[in-house]
């Protein structure tokens, strides 16, 4: 069950949304009454309530906003149980204070800003001794492990237990809380009205994340990659997996490159059933990888994991997902193939990371002459040298004409929407211009392209393609890569720009 985070200043919008979530099927409400700007009337937003509410009165320590005396604080809690509330929030140092009366379970509640507690089981035993009807522990994740051990001891906890990690890395908690067997999880009426680090929306954890429908059997797959808030790859293959069926989830895993190896050597504790890979492991992981396939051993990176029992297998679906996509946009245009081959001749590849090594590798073998550039020139000769094809330096990008141009980096990419890696009075009519940024998919480089009158391939293309590649190679079915392309567009909101 989801739990949804009301937290507004006047009652009557309490009271509104209150009304508007239980009107699209939210269950239960937690009233954070310690934002309320007014002296706070519990019969007011008790009375003709529309589903179960938690009320809970914050200190800031806690990450509240209650500005008044700790008495008062105390006595507005002790109103809200004599009002009937399903239930009240008691902090740990407060819970003896408040004694049990009616019907009104007790929530007791430990919070923690700065770390996840090396012993969670200890501090989990004191607060059940608390008169606990529900134990809630909510702490900062410094390390993916962090997340492990809460969801392992809400798992094991004879008391029901809600156990979050905050911040981004703690993510995976929240959307997998209730797999474990926690009783609900919180989420937030608005993305953008957190009242806790690392908060979810209401809507995308019921419509993108499915959380009331996950289960101890729901197998885990996910993203990992260091940011990867930005990532809408949850929202492209969640979709596809509600689409087919299939009882899985697809999860956001942020994780530093120096926590890597634990967070891989934990995968069966999840258990992780496959990974996509994205900036800064795709090359960092191969060391881990059992099984290779030929496109990873010749580029020299992955996008894509297995788990398995006879070990981690690694496969790179950019490259063919890359050179699918400039087939399609060539084909579309009615062109004409040569011999077989792409009528492009020439590209040029800016950026040195592991999409770029993937594209340079297919057009290579697609037999296009490839340039590739970088900002890092060591990067770039170092691709061009694996490749087996030239590097030039970033100043010299615009000198020489080439037919397909490839922007690999992530300049263009939201919120950096007016920025562009190559500039447009060296854009020709006779240029496919091909940018791998997907969000947004009208980037700056790729409206001037348009206006210069190129053809052009979004990244909307190779991000659906190589996505349901994955899919097949985890799922062994192929998804719809309409609802694919759907869900992702929407996410952006480039459906209206197409």
């Amino acid at each position: 069950m989801i739990c949804v985070s009301i937290g507004r200043g006047r009652h009557r919008h309490v009271i509104a949304e209150h009304k508007h979530l239980a009107d699209n099927g939210v269950r239960l409400v937690e009233l954070r009454v310690d934002y309320i700007q007014r002296a706070v009337q519990i019969k007011r937003l008790l009375k003709d309530r529309p589903c179960p509410v938690i009320v809970t009165c914050r200190r800031a320590s806690e990450g509240g906003r209650w500005e008044q005396s700790e008495e008062a604080r105390l006595l507005l809690l002790r109103t809200a149980i004599v009002e009937g509330a399903d239930y009240v929030d008691l902090e740990d140092d407060i819970a003896a204070k408040v004694p049990r009366y009616g019907k009104t379970k007790r929530i007791v509640s430990h919070h923690d800003f700065g770390k996840t507690p090396a012993d969670l089981t200890l501090l989990h035993k004191r607060l059940a001794t608390l008169d606990a009807d529900i134990v809630k522990i909510a702490t900062m994740a410094n390390h993916p492990t962090d997340n492990l051990r809460m969801l392992e001891l809400v798992h094991a906890s004879k008391v029901p237990t809600v156990g979050i990690c905050m911040g981004d890395i703690g993510t995976p908690t929240r959307i997998l809380a209730g797999r474990a067997g926690a009783p609900f999880t919180f989420a937030t009426f608005q993305e953008d009205r957190v009242m806790a680090p690392g908060q979810i929306g209401w809507r995308q954890m019921r419509d993108v994340y499915r959380y009331d429908a996950l289960t101890a059997k729901t197998r885990v797959y996910g993203v990992v990659a260091d940011p990867v808030a930005h990532s809408l790859s949850p929202v492209v293959h969640n979709a596809a997996l509600a689409a087919a069926g299939i009882d899985a989830v697809y999860v956001p895993f942020r994780v530093p490159a120096e926590q890597f190896d634990q967070f891989l050597s934990n995968a069966p504790r999840w258990p992780l059933a496959g990974l996509s890979v994205t900036i800064p492991h795709k090359e960092a992981v191969l060391r881990y990888c059992r099984h290779q396939d030929d496109l990873v051993k010749a580029i020299g990176a992955a996008n894509t994991l297995t788990f398995g029992p006879d070990g981690i297998a690694a496969f790179n679906t950019d490259a063919t997902a890359a050179v699918e996509s400039l087939e399609a946009a060539i084909a579309e245009q009615e062109q004409v193939f040569n011999d077989g081959g792409m009528p492009v001749k020439t590209a040029l590849v800016l950026g040195a990371g592991g999409a770029a090594r993937a594209v340079a590798f297919g057009l290579k073998r697609k037999g296009i002459d490839v340039t590739v550039t970088s900002r890092t020139a060591e990067r770039a000769d170092k691709i061009a040298a694996e490749v087996g094809c030239k590097a030039v330096a970033w100043n010299s990008r615009h000198r020489l004409p080439y037919d397909c141009l490839v922007n690999a980096t992530p300049v263009g990419m939201h919120p950096n929407v007016d920025e562009t890696p190559y500039e447009k009075d060296h854009l020709r009519p006779y240029m496919l211009v091909f940018d791998t940024v997907y969000n947004p998919e009208s980037t700056l480089l790729i409206k001037e392209a348009r206006a210069a009158g190129c053809r052009t391939v979004t990244g909307v293309e190779m991000f659906v393609r190589q996505a349901a590649i994955q899919f097949r190679i985890w799922h062994g079915v192929d998804p719809d890569p309409q609802v694919m392309r759907e869900a992702l567009k929407r996410a952006t909101a480039s459906a209206k720009l197409a």
